[in-house]
């Protein structure tokens, strides 16, 4: 597996915390964009079935162990990290005749061309450089095969604050989506669609618990999706769900 030193930093990275028995404390925050995470599995459900599928960045295989009841043909897994994929053929062996796992590079895959119907992953773009893991992507899709991703964005002050004040939670080459991170994905794909997440939702998210069974979140959500109609306020959301098909 060929890695450059981004490559090897981020792999030393992620088997570190996937070594760890704790979490990260970023996750509590995490519920504030639950309401992405339900489109990125209402997305999968409707696509996924009979597809062969690849999960680009699957950690410890937390969206494989949802996505396999959508009834893939396959579906497939890597990650850089050797940590993570060992604990997720652990989690996953129940699903051995129907998944995966491989250690390899996101951004230099072994893939032939034109294997994969559909490719996702969550918060897994923003380790790579963009515009080879897009070409990368690309190439391992079918003609008009799909990409759906969960992405940070790079735009919010307020949160860029914080990753500044924090370095140590995140890996030293992580970078959150910016426009040109974007217009490589809009050179290689048709019909990118951008739908964007957590606003008033993380700025009120000490008044909720559980996002599912909570009035206030779901006020939230919506107020969140009128004001992302306007521009302005997309700087403001901290995550995108990106949706594009095959050139």
């Amino acid at each position: 597996m060929e890695l450059s030193e981004k490559n090897i930093r981020e792999k030393e990275f992620h088997n570190k915390l996937q070594a760890k028995s704790e979490g990260r404390f970023e996750n509590i925050f995490y519920k504030a964009i639950a309401n992405a995470w339900e489109d990125f599995y209402d997305y999968l459900n409707l696509n996924v079935k009979n597809a062969e599928v690849l999960d680009y960045g699957c950690g410890i295989g937390p969206v494989i162990e949802k996505v396999i009841n959508f009834n893939p043909k396959k579906i497939t897994g890597i990650d850089i990290s050797e940590v993570s994929i060992k604990k997720a053929k652990e989690k996953l062996k129940n699903y051995e005749s129907k998944i995966n796992l491989l250690v390899d590079n996101c951004e230099k895959t072994k893939f032939n061309d034109n294997k994969f119907d559909l490719v996702y992953g969550l918060g897994i773009l923003h380790h790579l450089q963009t515009a080879e893991c897009i070409n990368e992507i690309s190439r391992i899709l079918k003609p008009n095969g799909s990409l759906v991703f969960i992405e940070p964005l790079g735009t919010n002050p307020v949160i860029n604050l914080y990753r500044w004040l924090t370095p140590k939670s995140r890996s030293k080459d992580e970078h959150p989506l910016v426009a040109k991170d974007f217009n490589a994905i809009k050179s290689k794909f048709n019909s990118v669609k951008l739908r964007y997440y957590g606003f008033l939702t993380l700025v009120f998210f000490p008044f909720y618990k559980s996002p599912k069974n909570s009035r206030l979140f779901k006020i939230l959500v919506k107020f969140d999706q009128l004001l992302f109609k306007i521009k302005f306020f997309r700087l403001f959301a901290w995550s995108t769900l990106i949706v594009a098909k095959n050139n």
